[in-house]
């Protein structure tokens, strides 16, 4: 891979990488919402709604498709005026670019609406915030990392944060089967497979390099998996194409990009730690603009997704993640 500044793990570039890997979360809880607000009927939405929906339709995958396409798209014109040295890449990286596009980017949405098809939103979002313990796994067992405590610890609390905050626990409950987990636990797989892989390309390629070609590859999944005309059919409509675009905007390449940029500072484990914050910021969002329940039993959980973050972080306790040399 080609050189690239070294990336900055000290104490400032730390904080740096979790305020980014923060902005992720928050980026996809907006995503989120507004996904709610465009996609909502206007039947029904509450009183509480501040503005009513405007009743878009459209599958969550081929919402996925579209926006990974118009991502793409939009940053390509976006660098090729701006930085058009990010857009080059070793050829010997292809296959590398290629499945981190379709493991670390496509597959992610995909197994996650898969999951919630399968079971309920509760249970896909608990099982895709598995990926922290994926991760960890990974680190010491085939990376050579050693964690201290607070890492486990970390973990640990992020999980039982995210079951609480998103109603795994004392809420709407788990709806268990075979498929649904084995399909929830390959989504919690993917999205560390995004934050190793990211961390691995890091010290090598700008976080723009990476998304651009990500996104490109996972752009080339969807209208292979979904055909052309479904992914491309989006734009047909004015309101649709201005809704995709702005997802691909502000839940596609703001937060994924500010992940990768994250990933250069701290460790992959520490990432994804801090996005588990995502359901709590959504849980906030939901409460303060469609009147949607915050419980005491959620907000104990988002005190618990708050002390994974200050836990893992501890810069007396921080894991340095040992990178590869530069080409």
């Amino acid at each position: 891979m080609t050189d690239s500044p070294s990336p900055d793990r000290g104490t400032s570039g730390r904080f740096v990488g979790y305020a980014l890997a923060l902005l992720a979360a928050a980026c996809w809880a907006t995503g989120g919402l507004m996904a709610k607000w465009l996609f909502t009927d206007s039947s029904a939405a509450t009183a509480s709604w501040p503005v009513p929906p405007l009743g878009i339709h459209i599958a969550p995958t081929v919402l996925a498709g579209g926006r990974a396409f118009s991502a793409f798209l939009l940053l390509v014109v976006v660098l090729l005026v701006g930085r058009r040295r990010d857009l080059v890449i070793a050829r010997r990286d292809v296959p590398f670019f290629a499945v981190f596009g379709v493991a670390g980017l496509a597959m992610v949405h995909f197994t996650y609406f898969k999951t919630i098809s399968l079971t309920n939103v509760a249970t896909a979002i608990l099982l895709e915030y598995l990926a922290p313990i994926v991760v960890l796994l990974v680190s010491v067992i085939f990376l050579g990392h050693r964690p201290t405590w607070a890492l486990p610890a970390g973990v640990t609390l992020s999980v039982i944060g995210s079951a609480l905050v998103d109603g795994a626990i004392g809420g709407a409950g788990l709806v268990v089967s075979a498929s649904g987990i084995t399909w929830g636990l390959l989504s919690a797989v993917f999205f560390a497979a995004y934050s190793l892989m990211g961390s691995y390309a890091a010290p090598r390629y700008s976080p723009y390099t990476t998304l651009v070609w990500g996104l490109g590859f996972a752009a080339l999944f969807w209208l292979a998996f979904l055909g052309p005309r479904t992914v491309l059919g989006v734009f047909a409509d004015v309101r649709t194409a201005g809704a995709v675009l702005f997802m691909a905007v502000v839940s596609t390449i703001i937060p994924f990009a500010a992940f990768l940029t994250a990933l250069r500072r701290i460790a992959p484990t520490n990432a994804t730690v801090a996005s588990t914050i995502e359901p709590l910021l959504a849980g906030i969002g939901a409460f303060a603009l469609f009147g949607e329940s915050f419980s005491a039993i959620q907000m104990i959980g988002g005190l618990f997704v708050v002390a994974a973050i200050i836990v893992v972080q501890l810069p007396e306790r921080q894991l340095i993640t040992s990178l590869p040399p530069q080409d």
